[in-house]
């Protein structure tokens, strides 16, 4: 799927395909990870190993304050106590599948908020 916003100062998703993301300047391979001014890919990972320990490297880079995770064509979701782990760090998260999460994250993105996203 592609997308149509674009921001040449921002990490703006282009298109999403079966195995890879494409950004503004680069494109990555999944699982990765994409914030405003960084990108990195990752090494498998499962919902369920998603925790903080996991996250902070990633999220502090830019400060984000929201974690979208796109988790394929259909959206899956943290378990209770993988919510209340990343809230205590003050974190906001939302899962959905793989097209909405690209989208809200332009989005959000566009609107100068302190989002990240993970793909996995």
């Amino acid at each position: 799927m592609e997308f149509t916003q674009q921001n040449a100062n921002t990490n703006t998703i282009i298109s999403i395909e079966e195995s890879s993301v494409s950004l503004s300047h680069t494109k990555l391979n999944r699982p990765c990870f994409v914030s405003a001014t960084t990108s990195n890919e990752l090494s498998n990972i499962k919902i369920t190993e998603i925790g903080k320990e996991f996250l902070f490297p990633l999220i502090t880079k830019d400060s984000v304050d929201l974690l979208i995770i796109g988790t394929g064509a259909s959206p899956k979701f943290l378990s209770p106590k993988q919510q209340i782990e990343l809230s205590s760090i003050g974190l906001g998260v939302e899962c959905m599948n793989n097209t909405s999460a690209c989208s809200s994250f332009n989005l959000l993105l566009g609107d100068l908020r302190k989002v990240g996203l993970l793909l996995i």
